[in-house]
């Protein structure tokens, strides 16, 4: 199977700031873009235009809030909801991934790191963008690896 070619964004929805993270052309590797604070649904979704725009998206990945039990809770229906928004605004297929323990991974990941208090917490969204959208990819990769080949 040939990797797609094609970038995919990925997102971490929070309600003051996104999270944002575009895959290598090839879907192998994620890295972080700078994160996004809102303000409202237009300036939002005017600035994910331009990135999808910028970088050829054909695919968006947003991070589902579950609880640890696997529920959905009301931050995962609000995701939902913005997951649909998306869907009609860009026309893009948007996946939704599991990213519970994501956040707390990222801050683990960034306590590792140098960096001062406030750049850590200003650096979380798109560490945890980042690992939703890697998670998504690798599971895809998973996927189509398992899957039967042609004789």
């Amino acid at each position: 199977m040939q990797p797609s070619e094609t970038r995919v964004l990925g997102l971490d929805v929070g309600l003051r700031r996104i999270g944002v993270a575009i895959s290598d052309p090839l879907g192998m590797t994620a890295q972080g873009l700078d994160t996004l604070h809102r303000k409202n649904k237009k300036h939002d979704f005017a600035h994910l235009y331009r990135i999808i725009r910028q970088y050829g998206v054909k695919e968006i990945v947003v991070g589902l809030p579950l609880r640890m039990s696997g529920d959905e809770g009301t931050q995962a229906e609000k995701i939902q909801a913005f997951a649909q928004d998306l869907r009609k605004h860009f026309k893009l297929p948007v996946h939704l991934w599991d990213e519970r323990l994501t956040s707390a991974e990222a801050n683990r990941l960034l306590r590792e790191t140098d960096l001062s208090i406030e750049k850590r917490g200003q650096a979380v969204d798109r560490m945890a963008a980042i690992l939703i959208l890697q998670g998504w990819m690798e599971s895809r990769t998973t996927q189509h690896a398992d899957e039967p080949t042609g004789a």
